[in-house]
């Protein structure tokens, strides 16, 4: 018996989820979390198979959470169950440690499907995010190349530490449209936080190297 965390803020969302789950005899849900919190707490006691997460949570972001759990559960398999199927999304939700991602609008049959492929040392994708990733030219599955010009410029002086006051003086740019630029890569990204986008920089070798 494979056991489950299911964690999503809708109550409605998660009895569906349950039933559909445990209409399988191997497959059982062993906890249903609303909140971040509440995840953390559940996984550290159960110890699951398997987590079922959303990313729209109450008291934050779920792509921070995947590595949180990972750390708090190693053995334990995510997969990310969500409304959210921008290419950024998928791409972070996937380093950060999620072995799978499923639309909230696939037919039923493949979340099982994609829980079961995860559980057996697979990464899954629903259908249709394979399709756009195959119908992708390869270098734009990197979300970095989703940036305007603007947005790539303020990215990379949000990454080395720039404050937006900062970065509105050194682009000659008003501090209000730093925040709006600083709004729509961090949601084109998928990041939550300055360090996600330090951190993306860092990876892919975009910040000086210091002396």
């Amino acid at each position: 018996m494979y056991s489950i965390v299911l964690v999503d803020d809708h109550a409605i969302v998660r009895e569906g989820f349950k039933r559909l789950i445990e209409m399988e005899p191997d497959l059982e849900v062993v906890a249903e979390c609303r909140s971040a919190d509440d995840a953390v707490e559940a996984v550290g006691l159960r110890r699951p198979d398997l987590v079922a997460l959303d990313l729209s949570l109450p008291d934050g972001s779920g792509l921070p959470l995947i590595e949180h759990l990972r750390s708090v559960a190693s053995d334990t398999r995510i997969v990310v169950l969500s409304m959210h199927d921008g290419e950024p999304y998928v791409s972070e939700a996937l380093r950060r440690g999620a072995s799978g991602y499923v639309t909230k609008g696939v037919a039923p049959e493949e979340l099982v499907a994609g829980l079961r492929a995860v559980m057996q040392g697979e990464c899954f994708l629903s259908s249709d995010l394979r399709k756009r990733r195959a119908e992708r030219p390869s270098e734009s599955r990197d979300p970095i190349h989703r940036l305007t010009a603007r947005e790539r410029e303020v990215f990379l002086l949000l990454a080395a530490g720039r404050a937006p006051k900062q970065v509105a003086g050194e682009l000659g740019i008003g501090q209000k449209t730093v925040y709006i630029h600083r709004a729509s890569l961090m949601g084109k990204l998928g990041a939550g936080s300055e360090l996600d986008l330090y951190r993306m920089a860092a990876e892919r070798g975009l910040l000086p190297r210091k002396n």
